[in-house]
């Protein structure tokens, strides 16, 4: 990456559509490109941490949403001197956890978090890759009320404005790098 581009500008090139995946008439947002340019990456990250980076009172913890949000919220939980917590599909995690089953574009999952994950009022960022419809972030949310925190925002690479996600955020302050 010789040239400095905004990181907008970075997402927006370096993020590639895959049409018709996993199924006809879903447009996939590849991110693997982004995050083979190690410049591009690391101000990928620091601007997904950016608008928590000096919150009072601070974050405490950063949950990555499998799979590609795990790749995206573990170094911005490092950034902000936070821990990572992961958000995997059923049946993943081991001991105890909590659940939630969700609809999304293309069919349904149930996400599941350890229930010992976050102290009582731990602050809790969500971390994704995009947010489509809603849906996983809003399980997301309502998993980490179930475990006694507090989700202060939602940072995420690409938001598809077109699905109306913000309409499942709630109130939630919502950080993303290129709306589309």
């Amino acid at each position: 990456m010789s040239e400095i581009r905004s990181v907008d500008r970075l997402v927006a090139d370096l993020v590639r559509d895959v049409p018709d995946y996993p199924k006809p008439g879903v447009v996939f947002k590849d991110i693997t490109p982004l995050l083979a340019e190690p410049e591009a990456f690391a101000h990928t990250v620091d601007a997904l941490g950016a608008p928590w980076r000096d919150a009072t009172p601070r974050v405490d913890k950063v949950v990555g949403i499998e799979a590609r949000g795990f790749i995206l919220a573990a170094p911005v939980a490092l950034a902000l001197g936070a821990g990572f917590v992961p958000v995997r599909k059923a049946g993943k995690l081991p001991g105890p956890t909590h659940s939630r089953s969700y609809a999304l574009e293309y069919g349904q999952e149930t996400l599941e978090v350890q229930r010992n994950a976050f102290e009582p009022g731990d602050r809790v960022l969500i971390v994704d890759d995009v947010l489509a419809t809603g849906g996983t972030v809003e399980a997301t949310h309502a998993l980490v009320r179930d475990a006694g925190a507090e989700v202060v925002g939602i940072s995420v690479l690409l938001e598809l404005t077109f699905l109306a996600p913000r309409t499942r955020t709630g109130d939630l302050t919502v950080h993303s790098l290129l709306p589309v």
